[in-house]
């Protein structure tokens, strides 16, 4: 029979790690307010662990401090700090390794190097956690949710701030990232790499070194997700390396340096997207085939596509360009004269950066009205034959 053990100053456990030691599994364990220091408490069992209003888990700064290496426990509701820091090993607030069916739900995570860190691991949810820190630098801190060789795993409703990437995936398949909120991270807000069949939406990356990047992997739905000012020399809301077979949906970049970067992917769907006041909306870089770009709303970017070939295999047809000057006499809702996005002074800026100066100067408006009437440095074949006239809700 499953029993519930309670601890407290006053009860039969005074901490936790006395608690996990006599628990039978499938026991639940209540941790009443208080501080309770536990290095690198280890729970090999199933068990659920529930913190109290005002329960808190110390590590004291010396290793990890939740070890979690068994299938199908439960932590909830704590206050959890001071992992150990180290240039050598991982620690973290909470890890889990080789487990099944785990649930990290509702902590607030600060001071540690990793906030969570799963590997090896299937069918976990990680939801609602606040995960802080206070990095100025790379090797500062750790990542404020780190999951490496997982599957069937959902990161929901989590925020992370102050670490070095706000949520990092590396071979991750089948997995969901709903509703998470990652801002003032060092480099990334989102960054995978070699992961599958992963879905991210309704999620929202602001203010850090730079929004997303998606590395080498393969059928990619990004949804409904905002990138908002992330901004910096080397920062973009999104890139794309080697991605193939994606999807782009309905997601909003706003004030960022780059919009979305496209570099070596190919087979990608970019649809409804709203672009506004980026440096660069897009930027396509390398060999990037049969992407298509539909319903998109570009509107008072700096740049709306930039190309750094002649060669074109991607279209962009039915968008909306606030540039555009067309009309539209049979009104039927598109441009009877076809857009080129791409301007001559975008292809100047690519080889000499330097030149962006000249940005809003007489003599770029020229040489721009002069590509567009005779291309010649850009895609003959880039071109939106089907302009919308009114931006897409």
């Amino acid at each position: 029979m499953r029993a519930e053990r309670k601890v407290c100053q006053d009860c039969e456990y005074s901490n936790p790690v006395q608690a996990v030691k006599e628990a039978l599994p499938g026991d639940t364990i209540l941790v009443a307010a208080g501080s309770y220091k536990c290095p690198g408490l280890e729970i090999t069992k199933p068990l659920v662990l529930i913190g109290e209003l005002g329960a808190t888990l110390d590590g004291d700064n010396q290793n990890y401090v939740l070890r979690l290496l068994a299938d199908s426990i439960v932590i909830s509701g704590f206050s959890i700090i001071n992992s150990g820091k180290s240039y050598t090993k991982d620690f973290a607030a909470i890890y889990a390794h080789g487990t099944s069916g785990v649930q990290i739900l509702y902590n607030h995570i600060d001071n540690s190097f990793f906030g969570i860190l799963v590997e090896k691991s299937n069918g976990g949810v990680i939801r609602g956690n606040t995960v802080s820190g206070t990095a100025r630098q790379e090797n500062q801190a750790g990542n404020g949710v780190h999951l490496w060789h997982c599957n069937h795993m959902q990161i929901e409703n989590n925020e992370v701030f102050g670490m070095r990437d706000g949520i990092y995936l590396e071979f991750v398949d089948e997995s969901d990232a709903i509703k998470n909120y990652t801002h003032h991270n060092v480099r990334y807000g989102l960054h995978f790499m070699f992961s599958n069949h992963d879905a991210y939406i309704d999620n929202t990356f602001e203010s850090n070194g730079a929004g997303v990047a998606v590395m080498f992997s393969k059928w990619i739905r990004m949804e409904n997700n905002r990138f908002i000012n992330n901004w910096g020399t080397a920062s973009y809301g999104l890139l794309l390396k080697e991605i193939y077979d994606g999807e782009v949906l309905n997601n909003l970049f706003e004030q960022n340096t780059l919009g979305i970067y496209v570099d070596g992917s190919s087979r990608v769907n970019y649809k409804g997207n709203t672009l506004r006041q980026n440096g660069w909306a897009i930027k396509v870089s390398g060999g990037c085939y049969t992407n298509a770009f539909t319903s998109n709303n570009f509107i008072g970017n700096s740049f709306d596509i930039s190309y750094n070939s002649k060669m074109n295999d991607n279209t962009f047809n039915g968008n909306f360009w606030s540039e555009y000057t067309g009309y539209d006499l049979d009104r039927d809702g598109n441009g009877d004269v076809p857009y080129r996005p791409v301007k001559l002074f975008s292809y100047i800026v690519n080889r000499t950066p330097e030149t962006i100066v000249l940005l809003r100067s007489l003599f770029v408006d020229l040489i721009n009205f002069s590509e567009k009437v005779s291309p010649a440095f850009t895609p003959d074949d880039l071109v939106d034959q089907t302009p919308s006239m009114k931006k897409f809700q």
